[in-house]
């Protein structure tokens, strides 16, 4: 179970003036799953309207209805074999969405599974780094860092306009974020629909 309150920490650094946003990358879908552009840019280097708009994005995932539209799940260690989308996953964290290969091969994995509405839609991912503080037995914040949490996450949207994602369908979070730590096992995964799954996307995430 996702603790709502660890999500609830992490949004309040999903604002302009605390953002700990640090890179956005996004590859833009036609209907039938093919790559029509993409891009990738460090994330203070937007202007603050898009700042405020890509965190409204990024935002609606860990902001999402806790244990109903946002679930967590664990991957098993045949699901983080060689290959596995797990493993992509942690290549493209490690590399902070910088190696633009990785993140081409992720946008040709969702167009290859993603059961798309008919429409046209974007697939942002977004880098970012938490430190973690640590809190006194009264909950109330020490500032010192406990520990780093480096984390992606990725919003799959329709498009409303000519490049302009709108509210986010599908999504997730990797790692979870679980009692204030890194747990680099599970992945929350964001559904708008909660009774719409994406089954076949699921099935490559958990073959």
């Amino acid at each position: 179970m996702i603790n709502r309150e660890d999500m609830l920490e992490l949004t309040r650094r999903m604002t302009p003036s605390r953002t700990c946003m640090d890179r956005i990358a996004g590859g833009y879908m036609d209907e039938d799953g093919f790559l029509d552009g993409s891009f990738n840019i460090h994330f203070l280097k937007l202007s603050g309207e898009e700042k405020a708009k890509n965190l409204a994005l990024a935002k609606a995932v860990p902001f999402s209805k806790t244990n109903e539209q946002l679930k967590e799940y664990e991957f098993s260690p045949t699901q983080e074999r060689p290959g596995s989308l797990w493993q992509l996953l942690m290549a493209m964290r490690e590399a902070r969405l910088k190696n633009d290969a990785l993140n081409e091969t992720f946008y040709e994995l969702v167009g290859e599974h993603y059961q798309s509405v008919g429409k046209d839609y974007a697939v942002f991912l977004f880098h970012g780094t938490y430190d973690v503080p640590l809190k006194a037995s009264d909950k109330e914040s020490l500032w010192e860092s406990e520990e780093v949490y480096d984390f992606l996450v990725c919003t799959i949207s329709p498009l409303e306009g000519e490049y302009e994602p709108g509210e986010p369908e599908w999504g997730f979070l990797f790692p979870a974020f679980s009692d204030r730590s890194t747990e680099i096992h599970r992945i929350d995964i964001f559904q708008k629909n909660a009774m719409a799954s994406q089954t076949e996307l699921m099935k490559k995430l958990f073959p």
